[in-house]
Order: structure tokens, then C-alpha cells, then sequence
């Protein structure tokens, strides 16, 4: 077939050397015959689309089906021939030939995507030895060489390492930025490095504006702080930190709290929670659920009601975050821990803390129940420290209403001797000027719409007035009962009028008063005994006081130790030994060790003449 080709292209130069030009003076006039051109031009039918045009290999594709096998696909005619035939060492050298500044950046995000952490190491060494277009050495940026010391951090590189190849960034002429030393520090973490850390970030805050620590870097290093017990210092980063206006993390913040509760330093504790709750940022934080159920039973034994207020704040955050999830969790404080929790805010006389308190503790009853009797008790009792009677006594009618119908605890529920002493005390801390006011007040209630009247409330003035020894105020409060407010005196009334009796050594009234109790079909109780035996006490009458002991077995109670114990100091200042004998038949009949009173017996014993004065 060549040869053939070559022959018909020398016969074509033969005939054109052959062909003559003749001289005339005409011009030369084409005699070649022409189609003449119809007067009504026919219309022709064009052929359909192409098949192939859609696929620039279908042509190759159905004429060779084995041409997919043999050749490559159109997206790789992009790239260079050979490149993919290459070694993964060959290639990186080649891209770092080939890139500059801004593709090797793009390029490193697709190999961090991928964490080819060794391929970004090489190919960044490469690239620093190779050269640019303009024929000068390839000069990274600080961006650039902080993606070089994250892949050398990726790849295990030790804290040392990192120093060194930051030293380094001296050679290219670009400083060490803030990112830089994190990523050192990151190092300094994982191998526990606590004093180079702190170091660093000593050479961080001396550094220039591009290298200050931010939130990261005091996070890392308060971490290794808190976690090496070096609390001081932890302290002192973290109060640099908000300073500066940064962001603790919540893990940094659930360190701090729990170091700070182990070593006790309550006190910074609620230094660094009040600074952190001035900040924006900060406001959100507050450690885990355990914890601060934890931090609450620590701030309420020592007394700490600041603390325990910012306690069951967390746990108020806890609760509204459970109940705004989907789907929601519900969280409940433990209605014992609200207990103490309002014991410690009548020690402490915070009412912040008993009104957070008593809120948290209806939010985690949900109105499903009501209070225990103990949670309301707790409260009066709070309410009474603080002074704030009225409140005290509104919280007893909640407490009449909640708790007044169960019957087999009334009775020592709503006794003034016991549960609700402390308002007793509180009725009578001014004397008669606050115990008139608030008689005053209940009457002006009983009064009201709708009326409050309670026997309870009535029953803490009658024996607050026989703490004062005002036996008057206590008798027209016990009359006023039945009179003015038309309710019927209870257990807790008669005693109380006993009490006031027995204190000013009316025992006859006494007396008169319990058999009075007894004729109206009032059942005496363990307390109304031991009243009685105090009132002939007083009188130095330990035979009646025996006998009233006699009758309380009789009715079936049993003498308490201090009752005993008291009957039998009498029985030996007044040389009784056979009532002696009888309290200790009485102790060993009910098992009650009596203990001795020698301690006391000295002090009775001493002679207090002057003979030994001169």
C-alpha cells in the first residue's frame, strides 16, 4: 500500500512539470462543463442527530469493545502522563515542584480530611527544598508550618520535637503564632509535662500580640494543673483567664469545682464561681449532676450557704434542661438534701438559700405530691431563725392543711415542744411585745376571708409565755382559745399551761390543770407525765414526783432517762434513798442505764466557806 502511494505521488510531479503556459492575449476561459442551476431550488430532508455526539467515546466504545481496557478515561487526560505509574514518594516530590503557597494549602486540607498525616510531613519538607516559578526557594507561611507541626503531632512527635521544629521557624524568617504553641502544648498534655506547660505559657504572655494565649491554651494548661493537684496554680491561670475575658471549658470548670471541694477551699470555690457568673461567657457553666449534688452535701456540712445556693442553682439548670429536651428527662433533687439544705439557711440566716430551696423543691415534686412534713418543718424552723414570723406562720397553715388530717402523727407533728420549738422561740425572743404581736395577728387572721385559725399556732404562745414566766398572758391565750377563735384546746394546750404552772412552782395548778384535762375525756401523753413530775420536782417533792411516775406506767408510758435521772439528783441532794431505791428498780424494770453522777456530786460537794481564805 506505500509503495503504491508513493507511486501515484511521483506521476502527480511528473504531470505538473509537463504541463506548458501558451502566450495569448485573451484571457483564459474555462470550457469545463457546469450543472445549471434549477429555477426552483429542491428542498433536501437533513439526517438525524448524531448518535455519538452525546459521548465522545462512543464511537471507540461500539467499534472496539475492548477499547475501555486499553486506554485511559477522560478525567485522567487531565493529569499528567505517568503521574498515577508513580511511586507515592516520586509523587510527593513532583507536587512539590509543582504547587505553590495557596494549592499546597488546599491540597493539605484534603490530606488532613483524609488523616495522611505522613504524606502533609513529606510533602511540606519537599516543598521547602524545591523551587518556585520565579526560580527562589519555596518560603512557607505561619499557616503553612502549623499544618507541618499538626501532622508532626498527629504522628506522635514528643513535646521536645515540637520545640525544636518550632525553633526552626526562625530559618523561613516567620514567627511562632499563638496556634503554634497550642499545638506544643497539645504535646506537653498527652505526656503530663506540667512545668515545661507552664513555662510555655509564661513565654506566650511575654510574647507579642500574635502569640497570647487564648481560651485553648489556658484551658490545656489549668488541666495539667488540676490534674497534678497544683491547685494555687491552676487558680491563679484561671483567674488570668477570665480577666482576659476568655472561656473556661466544662471540663476545666468541673476540675476546678472537684479539686477545690477535695482539698477545701469552699471559699475560692464561690470566688471563682460569683467571677465567672459576672461573665458572659462563663454564665452557662456548671458541672455535672453528681457533682453538684456532691458540692451541696459539702457546702451544707460546712455551713458554706453561698456555696450551697450556687449548688442547687446548677441543679435548677439541670432540672429546666431535662425538661426543655426532646424527649424530655426528668431530673429531682432528693427531698432529704432540700432538708438540710433549709437547716442550713436557718444557721446561716440566708434567705436566698430558703427561698431557692423551697422552689427547687417543688419543681422537682412536679404537684404530684406534696411536701413531707419534715421539708415543712425544716422551713418554719428556717423562717423562725430569720425572724420572719409571718411567713413562719403562713407556712404552718400549709403545713395544717398538707399534713393536719393524718392522724396518728398530729400529735407530734404540731407539738410546741418538739417540731415547732423553734417558732416558740422565735414567738418569745422580744418577750411579751412579740408574743402580744403576734396574738395580735392571728386574731386579725381569724377575722379574715377566709378565716385562719389554728390551735397549733395558739399553743407556741401559751409556752412562749411560760418561757417568760408570764403565767397571766399564758392563761387568757389558753382561755381565748374556746372564747375568741371558738376551737377546743388540745394535748398540747394542757401542757403548755402546765408548763407555765410548773415554772413559777404552782404545782396545786398544775395539778388542777391535769385533772381537769383528765375530767374532760383528754387522753394525757408521755409529755403531760413528765410535766407534772418537774412541777413537784421544783417543789422539792420527789415522793410525788414518784407517784406521778407510778401512774404514767400505770397508763402505760414509759419514763424517759432524763425524767429518772432527774427524780433520782433530787432523791440524793434531799438524802431520800429509798426513793433512790425506788428509781433504781424504775431504770431496771425499763433497762434505762442511768450512768453516774460523780462529776456533778463534786460540784454539789464543794464547800464554799471562806475558813481556807486567810
Amino acid at each position: 500500500m506505500a509503495s503504491q502511494i508513493a507511486i501515484l505521488t511521483r506521476t502527480r510531479i511528473l504531470l505538473r512539470l509537463q504541463q506548458t503556459k501558451s502566450i495569448s492575449t485573451f484571457p483564459f476561459l474555462s470550457q469545463e462543463p457546469e450543472l445549471a442551476e434549477s429555477a426552483h431550488p429542491t428542498q433536501t430532508t437533513p439526517l438525524p442527530p448524531n448518535p455519538a455526539s452525546g459521548s465522545p467515546l462512543y464511537h471507540e466504545n461500539w467499534r472496539n469493545p475492548n477499547m475501555t481496557q486499553n486506554s485511559t478515561s477522560l478525567a485522567q487526560s487531565l493529569v499528567p502522563l505517568g503521574f498515577l505509574n508513580q511511586t507515592p514518594a516520586n509523587r510527593i516530590q513532583y507536587l512539590s515542584q509543582t504547587l505553590d503557597a495557596t494549592a499546597l494549602m488546599n491540597h493539605f486540607a484534603d490530606l488532613m480530611t483524609q488523616q495522611r498525616w505522613t504524606d502533609v510531613k513529606q510533602l511540606f519538607e519537599f516543598w521547602v527544598r524545591s523551587l518556585d516559578k520565579n526560580g527562589k526557594p519555596n518560603k512557607p507561611d505561619v499557616n503553612l508550618y502549623n499544618h507541618y507541626l499538626r501532622a508532626n503531632l498527629m504522628m506522635g512527635a514528643s513535646a521536645a520535637e515540637l520545640l525544636d521544629l518550632v525553633a526552626q521557624m526562625d530559618d523561613f524568617a516567620i514567627a511562632p503564632n499563638t496556634v503554634a504553641f497550642n499545638l506544643v502544648l497539645k504535646a506537653m498534655n498527652q505526656a503530663k509535662e506540667t512545668e515545661a506547660a507552664k513555662k510555655l505559657l509564661e513565654r506566650m504572655l511575654q510574647g507579642g500580640v500574635e502569640s497570647l494565649p487564648d481560651d485553648e491554651s489556658y484551658d490545656l494548661v489549668i488541666g495539667m494543673l488540676f490534674g497534678a493537684q497544683q491547685i494555687d496554680a491552676a487558680l491563679k491561670y484561671v483567674d488570668m483567664a477570665l480577666k482576659s475575658g476568655y472561656k473556661l471549658s466544662m471540663r476545666v470548670f468541673t476540675e476546678c469545682v472537684g479539686c477545690c471541694v477535695s482539698q477545701g477551699r469552699l471559699d475560692t470555690l464561690v470566688t471563682v464561681i460569683e467571677r465567672c457568673k459576672k461573665t458572659d461567657q462563663n454564665r452557662a457553666l456548671y458541672p455535672n449532676w453528681s457533682l453538684c449534688s456532691y458540692l451541696a452535701e459539702v457546702a451544707m456540712q460546712a455551713d458554706n450557704s453561698k456555696l450551697a445556693f450556687y449548688a442547687l442553682e446548677f441543679m435548677a439548670k439541670w432540672i429546666a434542661q431535662g425538661e426543655n429536651a426532646r424527649p424530655p428527662f426528668l431530673l429531682s433533687v432528693d427531698e432529704g438534701l432540700i432538708v438540710s439544705a433549709l437547716a442550713t439557711a436557718g444557721r446561716t440566716y440566708n434567705s436566698s438559700l430558703l427561698d431557692a430551696s423551697w422552689a427547687i423543691l417543688k419543681r422537682s415534686l412536679r404537684q404530684k405530691k406534696v411536701p413531707s412534713p419534715g421539708s415543712y418543718l425544716a422551713k418554719i424552723s428556717a423562717l423562725a431563725s430569720l425572724g420572719n414570723l409571718q411567713k413562719a406562720f403562713g407556712t404552718l397553715h400549709e403545713f395544717e392543711t398538707a399534713h393536719g388530717n393524718s392522724i396518728t402523727e398530729a400529735e407530734d407533728l404540731f407539738s410546741p415542744f418538739t417540731s415547732l420549738y423553734p417558732l416558740v422561740v422565735a414567738c418569745s425572743k422580744k418577750g411579751f411585745e412579740t408574743l402580744d404581736s403576734v396574738y395580735y395577728q392571728l386574731e386579725n387572721l381569724s377575722r379574715a376571708d377566709p378565716p385562719y385559725k389554728s390551735v397549733a399556732a395558739l399553743n407556741c404562745i401559751i409556752l412562749g409565755c411560760g418561757n417568760i414566766w408570764d403565767i397571766e398572758r399564758a392563761y387568757q391565750t389558753f382561755d381565748a382559745i374556746s372564747s375568741s377563735f371558738g376551737l377546743t384546746p388540745d394535748i398540747h394546750s394542757y401542757n403548755a399551761l402546765i408548763y407555765a404552772f410548773g415554772r413559777l412552782k404552782k404545782t396545786f395548778e398544775a395539778s388542777r390543770v391535769f385533772e381537769h384535762m383528765m375530767s374532760l375525756g383528754v387522753k394525757p401523753n408521755a409529755k403531760s407525765y413528765s410535766l407534772l413530775v418537774d412541777a413537784n420536782l421544783i417543789n422539792r417533792d420527789q415522793k410525788a414526783a414518784l407517784s406521778v411516775i407510778n401512774e404514767m406506767v400505770t397508763a402505760g408510758f414509759a419514763p424517759s432517762k432524763e425524767t429518772l435521772k432527774k427524780v433520782r439528783r433530787r432523791c440524793l441532794r434531799e438524802m431520800d434513798y429509798e426513793s433512790d431505791d425506788q428509781v433504781a428498780s424504775l431504770a431496771k424494770k425499763f433497762s434505762i442505764r442511768m450512768g453516774s453522777e460523780n462529776r456533778r456530786s463534786i460540784l454539789f460537794d464543794l464547800d464554799y466557806g471562806t475558813e481556807y481564805a486567810s
